[in-house]
């Protein structure tokens, strides 16, 4: 059996997938996306590379599907000069190296994955009304879905990684769509005993506590200000806190820089306020297990998003047992329960943000069974080895309800 995975970057949201299909189940498994090629735990890349794409001339809304076509292009002219690639399967990321052209080439089912179906209205575009949303921005909105489309009309079966993600897709398509998180690698992704109380180069006295923030890049659609808001006012209150900031000076999503004058959002933020930078520590990325050190510091994790993609790296900290206080906007609202696993504030209340930190700070283990019950639903619904079967299904499913596909299971 053989799966062709497509996405711009590697491994994203199959490396794992693949890397169990080689050493578990005898597959054989590619992976095609912009990166040099090579071999990676038994995955062979392949590399993609466009020719072309938007210009200023382009369109604004337009231009979005331009991308997306040049690369779906690109993918296919790459596979086409791979004749001994036959795939059994094809999954990718609708929008991440499209395999829109790859149902011309290969007779054999798609599986996309959804992540994000763009609306105009009550989503992330119109969630800040104090950053108003540009006449042409909400008009892109409708045709940035266009590929999005034409995957949905092309793939056998498709599935988005949680229930609410799902939910924004057309409703026409309901009977092709399932939610099935991605998966957390538990044996990653656990909060470890008795570490050093050191991040970087800075050693922490036990006295202190410690909240994170985590973001690939500080910006406005995860609540950095609104976060930074809430920690002036906990540094008001208490002399004992180090602020850890885990992310990049850069904008992944919306439109701050558009905003602003300053060359980051973050710079932007910090001019608004009079803020001790003693208290705070900005890390920059850092890899995996450096991460999973500072969520097992964490006395507190706060997480802010607007309705939009849900970051892995709330999923992570619940699974390193974090106690997380977190907006109480609908992605999140499907993993937090108040009070159960976490705690919940509105997105905008910076007085109820800062009021449930100070109490979680002033006894941070009278808080502790939060995070450990968060731990315990990722374990039971969201780990790696509850979502792969669920994932596996999934392909064998596609692969049965195709021509050939039914002797050859994933079992």
């Amino acid at each position: 059996m053989h799966v062709l995975f497509v996405h711009k970057n590697f491994p994203a949201q199959f490396g794992h997938i693949g890397r169990h299909l080689v050493d578990h189940h005898d597959f054989q498994c590619s992976f095609v996306c912009e990166l040099e090629p090579g071999d990676f735990d038994g995955i062979e890349r392949i590399q993609y590379k466009i020719d072309g794409g938007a210009t200023r001339d382009t369109h604004y809304c337009s231009r979005t599907f331009e991308n997306a076509t040049w690369h779906a292009h690109a993918v296919y002219e790459t596979m086409k000069a791979r004749p001994d690639i036959k795939p059994d399967l094809v999954v990718g990321h609708s929008g991440f190296g499209s395999t829109l052209f790859l149902a011309d080439l290969y007779d054999c089912p798609i599986v996309n994955y959804f992540e994000y179906y763009y609306h105009s209205k009550g989503s992330d575009l119109d969630f800040r009304p104090e950053f108003p949303t540009r006449e042409l921005d909400q008009l892109r909105s409708r045709t940035r879905n266009a590929m999005i489309h034409l995957d949905l009309q092309t793939c056998r079966v498709a599935y988005a990684p949680t229930k609410w993600q799902a939910g924004l897709l057309p409703s026409e398509y309901e009977h092709k769509i399932e939610a099935i998180f991605d998966g957390i690698d538990r044996e990653v992704w656990r909060r470890r005993p008795d570490v050093p109380r050191k991040i970087g180069d800075r050693e922490i006295s036990p006295e202190t506590r410690i909240v994170t923030y985590v973001s690939r890049g500080f910006e406005s659609m995860r609540g950095f200000d609104i976060f930074m808001k809430v920690a002036k006012r906990i540094c008001d209150a208490r002399d004992d806190v180090l602020f850890v900031c885990v992310g990049s000076d850069r904008v992944c999503y919306g439109g701050d820089l558009n905003r602003i004058e300053e060359d980051s959002y973050r710079e932007h933020v910090l001019k608004q306020d009079d803020y001790d930078l003693s208290k705070f520590l900005f890390t920059g990325r850092v890899t995996p297990f450096e991460l999973v050190d500072i969520f097992s510091l964490s006395d507190l994790h706060i997480y802010l998003t607007v309705p939009f993609v849900l970051s892995w790296s709330m999923m992570n900290s619940l699974s390193c047992g974090c106690t997380v206080l977190a907006s109480d906007t609908e992605p999140v609202q499907e993993m937090i329960r108040h009070g159960e696993n976490g705690l919940l504030a509105d997105f905008f209340d910076v007085d109820g943000f800062t009021e449930q930190a100070l109490e979680v700070l002033e006894d941070p283990e009278k808080f502790r069974h939060l995070g450990q019950a968060g731990e315990a639903m990722i374990e039971q619904d969201y780990s790696l080895e509850v979502c792969l079967p669920r994932m596996l299904d999934l392909y064998e499913r596609a692969g049965a309800s195709g021509q050939a596909g039914s002797a050859r299971g994933f079992a």
